[in-house]
């Protein structure tokens, strides 16, 4: 196409924006335009057999209400809601962040996790939750491997036409496949293609999440050429920068080339390659 409330023995997200500092200036819809699974280019339907996507099912997942006559509601999330997605990572000296979206996809994220392995760094997978539900194994294995795992909704909509209700389905069941596969539900998420809207931010707050934008988009969903994406994360790369790549949602041969070509260089240069502090 691939980065919030507080429940009891939660971490706090005060202590993620501590780490951070001031949210990032920029626009709150951002045109990744990406493939998604079953999806094409811009969220219409595909033709195929992964055409029918099955709609994500009403969940409760830390929004239960308080009686069993009380709908569920939305409550003000603390700290005060973000009107917009954190786009840089700042005061991380000469760190650069590494996100992927979309997957996990069992045939390119085990390579795009064996390259970090080589060579010892960890990065950010925004996972979609009809990915994620039939490769739990691969979340397991980011985990284990230090990577952080967020959430990228459930299939990848255009979230500002969804009404509430449906973001807190795209939202809330995601995070609750990522916490029965591994212990602990995300703390960050990504709305697809950028697009943001004030009940995506209350809805991803209320469940424990900060929102993580990107500072530079390689557009390795269009398939420009490994040596294309190599310079375009070269010619980008500074203090803060997250990078934004994709390891499902269609062919990924490139982006996985690219990795191993840019990686080494970027170490080379002295960047750290890490992720936020939580």
């Amino acid at each position: 196409m691939k980065k919030d409330q507080l429940p009891p023995g939660r971490r706090s997200v005060l202590r993620i924006a501590a780490c951070l500092g001031a949210t990032a200036a920029g626009s709150l819809l951002v045109g990744e335009r990406a493939e998604t699974p079953g999806r094409g280019p811009a969220g219409g339907a595909a033709a195929g057999p992964q055409a029918a996507v099955r709609p994500p099912k009403a969940t409760s997942y830390r929004l239960r209400p308080l009686a069993a006559y009380a709908a569920p509601a939305l409550r003000r999330a603390r700290p005060p809601v973000r009107r917009r997605p954190f786009l840089e990572i700042p005061d991380m000296g000469r760190a650069m962040v590494l996100t992927f979206d979309d997957g996990p996809d069992p045939r390119y994220t085990p390579d795009i996790l064996g390259i970090l392995r080589e060579y010892g760094v960890r990065a950010m997978f925004f996972v979609c939750g009809e990915m994620a539900t039939d490769n739990r194994d691969l979340l397991r294995e980011m985990a284990d491997d230090g990577h952080v795992v967020g959430n990228h909704t459930w299939s990848h909509p255009l979230v500002p036409k969804l009404p509430p209700s449906r973001i807190r389905d795209q939202l809330g069941r995601t995070s609750e496949v990522i916490e029965k596969s591994l212990g602990e539900a995300p703390l960050w998420y990504r709305a697809p293609y950028g697009a943001w809207n004030k009940h995506s931010f209350e809805i991803g707050a209320e469940l424990g999440m900060e929102p993580l934008g990107w500072t530079l988009d390689t557009l390795d969903w269009t398939r420009p050429g490994t040596s294309t994406i190599v310079r375009r994360v070269l010619r980008g790369a500074a203090p803060g920068v997250v990078v934004l790549s994709h390891d499902a949602g269609g062919n990924r041969s490139q982006s996985v080339a690219a990795l191993r070509r840019y990686l080494p260089e970027l170490l080379d240069e002295g960047y750290r390659i890490t992720v936020p502090r939580r």
